[in-house]
């Protein structure tokens, strides 16, 4: 079984949907980062960085628990655990890998800042919004140029470059874009949408009163916590 620490973010919904991908069992405990949870100590020994998410897999190598923190490194690591979204050919390998990074090191820092002085912040901040929104327009217009040669992000495969694409893609209204500018970026996140996982992802956290409850004291005899 695998715990997956999480709350309602685009980075959280990676993870969620990649589980929802592979079919490995887990179980959802939700850290409400409007309530500060993500900064409790018992979190913070299970993602160093007091953020989400985060997974605990209680079969992991040798049969030990292994915690794994930082979306990417999640997304890899399911990845080899079933075998699944990472092509097994050198060189759709690397288009898998390097479009994920691209991602995690461009386009959500990026699209999380649009979204935030365009939707979120308490006032107006014209230069920040002006900065953002051209960079959002910009790292759309490469995904568009992308999916202009290829099906999906890493080649003709769905890949766990999608995963980690897909939930920023999905909020573009909030990020100063306009969808209609990128027809394949439009076209592949529609496809995306249909695929029964993403369906299935939504529900997650949809009614957090039935998720699991974030069981600090199971954590800290886990983690040796006291």
């Amino acid at each position: 079984m695998i715990d997956l620490y999480t709350w309602l973010t685009p980075n959280g919904r990676k993870v969620s949907l990649m589980l929802e991908e592979t079919g490995l069992p887990y179980r959802v405990l939700p850290v409400d980062l409007g309530e500060g949870e993500q900064h409790l100590p018992a979190h913070v020994a299970i993602n160093p960085n007091g953020k989400i998410p985060a997974i605990v897999d209680h079969a992991g190598p040798g049969g030990r628990a292994i915690t794994v923190f930082e979306s990417g490194a999640i997304l890899l690591y399911l990845a080899e655990k079933s075998g699944r979204l990472l092509p097994a050919g050198a060189e759709e390998r690397w288009q898998a890998i390097q479009w994920l990074q691209f991602q995690v090191a461009n386009l959500g820092p990026m699209l999380g800042q649009a979204q935030h002085f365009v939707h979120y912040a308490g006032e107006r901040v014209p230069y920040a919004e002006q900065r953002y929104v051209r960079e959002a327009q910009r790292l759309y217009g490469v995904l568009d140029r992308r999916l202009t040669a290829a099906r999906y992000l890493a080649g003709e495969q769905y890949t766990i470059a999608d995963v980690a694409t897909w939930p920023w893609i999905r909020a573009w209204k909030v990020q100063g874009v306009a969808l209609s500018q990128y027809p394949n970026v439009a076209r592949w996140l529609e496809e995306i949408n249909e695929r029964p996982a993403v369906v299935r992802e939504r529900a997650v956290l949809a009614d957090r009163k039935n998720a699991a409850p974030l069981d600090t004291v199971a954590r800290d005899a886990l983690f040796g916590q006291r």
